[in-house]
Parts: structure tokens; C-alpha cells; sequence
């Protein structure tokens, strides 16, 4: 008791003294005078330490946790962009190959800090993750080849509870996203022909399709579509009326498709959904004469040069013509071009991960499968499974199992990282373009359609057996489907965190063992 008094003054003049330097490094800002380095470093700390540890459920759920700190500023703190540069951001990150939430958090911090805090946060994000699942891959190592039966409840349920997670994540997503009916149409159209196919190329061109789509049809034909449903009804209608139509025609000439659509399109009469995931871009933000710069403390001095984002491309795609020697830069260059032509973030990169590690046999299906298992319950990004999978790769070989995850790590995260960087540097120009905008709308609604695909190839290998080790649909035992209820439920009607509702799910895979099992 006698330490309670002075341990709260205490505790309250560090709080005290760290809002008045919020509060100084803010209005450093809005006078646009550069904050030093070593406030910026502290201040993306303060943000971001904790990222690493509670990002559980893969990007849809990260793309929220994002938005609830850096859009809305949550508790009180300072908001670090606005919400059209978020959209914006979203689409490019979405738009481009390799993790989807790295690259945006990258990016986040980027914009508001500059480079050098960017890394410092990237490093944050991932190097708890990172570890962790080193340590998992030296466990795993000395596993004999039949795991315990309990071992392969508990995984089913890790496995069954993320898809919940990642059900409820899409649907949130979805929900946020949609502002008409070609929003709508173009995620049904990602989340169904993202099933049908699977392949290198296939999910960006879906995107690219995505991204066009829209682009036409806010250009150019639902105007046409619009004049054409006018003149049908003006022959259609009574004579006294065609004035009044034609006035009324007149002003309807000059609507963006986006806002008309919107007004016909209104959502449903029904309690929203909490989510903060991202939307598109509009044109009605695009036409507003306020910039994001008067709005947000961006400053420009964040940004990358377009000098200095021509030598990144140049560099990125000019690395793809050195030919690698052979383990460990096989390794690196497999990686390397997992992280290139990924689309779709996390839940994507699995099955091109498995062609690539267990065909050659680096790592054995069934050390796949438990990576995989283990992976969706921990914090951070899912391209951390690159580290495990470098690691078990390199186990027989003469180097470092440590070389191995780290070349697994950065070649999976670099390209990317790299390319979204590159990009931003050009966006302050093509963002001034309509074409641009709609294009980034069509390509952010596909990708959220994609997300729904990834629920479905997660249930169709997540069930784990000593027969099955490759894994098989959650469907074969109906227990799998009352966990992934359950997980949903839990997370999207009664705010139980991801993290928890992972757990429980692993709890009811053991249970399951104690019942039924043996």
C-alpha cells in the first residue's frame, strides 16, 4: 500500500509527459516542420509494438486492425491517413503481389513517418511470428514420423476455428466494400471463379479483369445503358409527362455512376457489422477539392521519389535474370518468386508454397501441413510460414537451418515490399486519374471475392489424420463444422477476439479426441 501513491504519480507524469509529446510532434506537423528521426522511431514504436503479438486471423482480420488504429484512432490518438488514402493504399497492396497486410502496414508507416521508420515497423510486425515459428521448425524436426493422436486433434481445431475467423473476415470485408451493384457483382465474380482454377497467373488475372470491368462501366457504358433506358421509357411514356421526364433526364446526365448506383443500392435495414476493413476509392472523394494533405499529417518529404521508384523496378524485375546456384539460393530463388507472383496475400500462398517445397522434397507434406496448422494461430503475417519452411529445407544440407528461415523470410517479403514502394512513389500522379480510381475499385472488390476463396481451400485440407496426413476436407466429421460454427459465431455475434476463439477451437479438437478419438 505504501508504494501504491507514489506508483501512480509515477505512472501518471510518464502519461502526462507522453501526451505533451504527442501533442508537440502533431503540431510540428501541421506547421510542416520535420519531426527529428528519434521522435518518429518513437512514436511508430508506441503504435505499432504490440502488432506483432495480438494480429491474429490472417489479412482480412489484420486489414481491420489497421484501419481501427491508423483511420479511426482509436483511444484518442492521432489519426495517421485518411480514409480515401487507406482505400487507395488497400487497392495498390491488394493490386500487387506478396502479403497483402505487410505491405500496408508498410506503407501506413511510410506516408507518416518515412522510410526508416517503415522498417523498424516491418521488423516489429514480423520478427515475433518469425521466431516463433523458427522454434516450431526445430520442434518439428525431431518429430518421428506419426504424430501423437491428440496432436492431430488438436491441429483439426486450430485449423476448423480459422476458418471461421476467416469466414467472418470475408463477410465483413464484402459488406464494407459494397457501394453498388458492380461492387457486388465483381466480389461474387472473384469469390466463385477463384474456386474453379489455381494457378500462377490466374488470380491476377482475375483482378486485372476485375479492375477493367469496373473501369468500363463507370467510364462509359452504364452511361450508355442509362440514355438507353431513358429514351425506352420516353416512347413508352405519355405525352405530358415527356417534358418533365426530359428536365429530369437532363440532370440525371451529369450523376457519377457510383453515386446513382448508391442511391438505388441502399443496404439493408439491419444492425451493421463492426468492421473496419477496408472500401473502394470513389469518385466523389476523387472530385472533392480537399487533398488528403490538408486532412491528413502526411508531409511530402514521406514520399518516394519517382527517380528512386524507377531503380526499384528496374533492380526488382532485373533480379529475376540471375540464375541461383543450388540449395540454398534454389531455395531463396523459389521463395523469392512465391513472393513475386502471389496475389491474394496469405491463404493464397499455400498451395503455390506446397508445389514448391514438398515437390521437390525439401519438407515433407506432413511437416507442411503441420506448419500450416500452426501458422493460422499465430500473430502476425501468414508469409511467416516461409521462415518455418526455409528451415526445415535446409535441415540435411551443410548450412544453418537459422540461414534457412532467414533466406525463406526475405525472399518471400522482399518483392512484395519492394514493388509496393516503387508504386507508391508514382501514386500522388496517377491518383489524379478517374480511369486509375475505377480500375483500383473493380481490382479491390475481385480481391475481396478471393478471400472467400480462401475459406474454402483452408476447409478442404484442414482436417489432419495418421492416414491423412496431407490433409482432408473439414466436411468428413461433423464435428469440424459445429468448431467452425462455433468460431463464427463466437467472433461475429459476441465479439469473442480471434485469438480466443482459436483457442477454444483447439480445446474443442481435444475434447473431440476425448470423445470420439481414440
Amino acid at each position: 500500500m505504501l508504494l501504491a501513491a507514489p506508483l501512480s504519480r509515477y505512472v501518471g507524469s510518464l502519461r502526462s509527459l507522453r501526451q505533451k509529446w504527442q501533442s508537440h510532434s502533431e503540431s510540428q506537423r501541421a506547421a510542416g516542420v520535420q519531426v527529428p528521426l528519434t521522435e518518429r522511431l518513437i512514436d511508430v514504436f508506441v503504435r505499432t509494438w504490440d502488432l506483432g503479438f495480438i494480429a491474429f486471423g490472417g489479412p482480412p482480420v489484420h486489414f481491420q486492425i489497421l484501419h481501427r488504429r491508423f483511420v479511426e484512432g482509436n483511444g484518442g490518438k492521432e489519426k495517421w491517413v485518411d480514409e480515401q488514402t487507406y482505400q487507395e493504399l488497400f487497392a495498390i497492396c491488394q493490386g500487387l503481389p506478396g502479403p497483402g497486410s505487410t505491405k500496408m502496414l508498410f506503407c501506413l508507416v511510410l506516408l507518416h513517418a518515412g522510410f526508416i521508420s517503415a522498417v523498424m515497423a516491418f521488423f516489429i510486425w514480423c520478427l515475433p511470428g518469425a521466431v516463433g515459428m523458427y522454434a516450431i521448425a526445430v520442434g518439428v524436426q525431431n518429430l518421428s514420423s506419426t504424430l501423437p493422436l491428440p496432436v492431430y486433434a488438436l491441429l483439426s481445431g486450430l485449423n476448423a476455428a480459422t476458418v471461421g475467423i476467416v469466414a467472418v473476415s470475408a463477410i465483413q470485408l464484402a459488406e464494407k466494400a459494397i457501394k453498388d451493384k458492380i461492387s457486388r457483382i465483381l466480389i461474387i465474380f472473384g469469390a466463385c471463379a477463384g474456386l474453379c482454377y489455381n494457378t500462377l497467373w490466374y488470380f491476377p488475372a482475375l483482378m486485372v479483369i476485375g479492375g477493367l470491368t469496373m473501369a468500363l462501366w463507370e467510364g462509359w457504358l452504364y452511361s450508355q445503358v442509362q440514355r438507353a433506358r431513358r429514351a425506352w421509357r420516353n416512347r413508352h411514356r405519355h405525352p405530358v409527362d415527356s417534358e418533365v421526364a426530359t428536365s429530369n433526364d437532363l440532370e440525371m446526365e451529369h450523376a457519377a455512376p457510383a453515386t446513382t448506383e448508391r442511391n438505388v443500392e441502399q443496404p439493408r435495414s439491419r444492425k451493421p457489422v463492426q468492421a473496419a476493413g477496408p472500401s473502394e476509392p470513389t469518385e466523389t472523394a476523387l472530385r472533392s477539392s480537399r487533398s488528403v494533405d490538408t486532412e491528413v499529417n502526411t508531409p511530402q518529404y514521406h514520399r518516394i521519389r519517382i527517380r528512386t521508384g524507377v531503380v526499384i523496378l528496374v533492380l526488382f524485375f532485373g533480379k529475376g535474370k540471375l540464375s541461383p546456384p543450388p540449395l540454398a539460393l534454389d531455395l531463396f530463388a523459389s521463395m523469392y518468386l512465391a513472393g513475386t507472383v502471389i496475389f491474394g496475400g496469405g491463404p493464397v500462398v499455400i498451395p503455390l508454397l506446397r508445389s514448391y517445397v514438398v515437390g521437390p522434397g525439401w519438407v515433407s507434406s506432413r511437416d507442411f501441413l503441420i506448419g500450416l496448422a500452426i501458422i493460422q494461430a499465430f500473430p502476425g503475417p501468414n508469409f511467416n510460414f516461409a521462415v518455418f519452411l526455409g528451415a526445415l529445407a535446409l535441415q540435411h544440407s551443410q548450412y544453418s537451418t537459422v540461414f534457412g528461415a532467414f533466406l525463406g523470410g526475405v525472399g518471400i517479403f522482399f518483392p512484395g515490399i519492394t514493388l509496393a514502394v516503387a508504386i507508391q512513389s508514382f501514386w500522388h500522379v496517377l491518383r489524379k486519374r478517374r480511369s486509375v480510381i475505377r480500375f483500383l475499385r473493380g481490382v479491390n472488390a475481385t480481391a475481396i471475392g478471393l478471400v472467400f476463396t480462401a475459406v474454402y481451400r483452408l476447409w478442404q485440407i484442414g482436417y489432419l489424420t495418421p492416414d491423412h496426413s496431407a490433409g482432408q476436407s473439414l466436411a468428413n466429421d461433423p464435428w469440424w463444422l459445429v468448431v467452425t460454427t462455433i468460431s463464427y459465431a463466437g467472433n461475429a455475434w459476441f465479439g469473442v477476439p480471434p485469438p480466443l476463439s482459436i483457442v477454444i477451437g483447439a480445446v474443442l479438437g481435444l475434447c473431440w479426441y476425448g470423445a470420439v478419438g481414440r
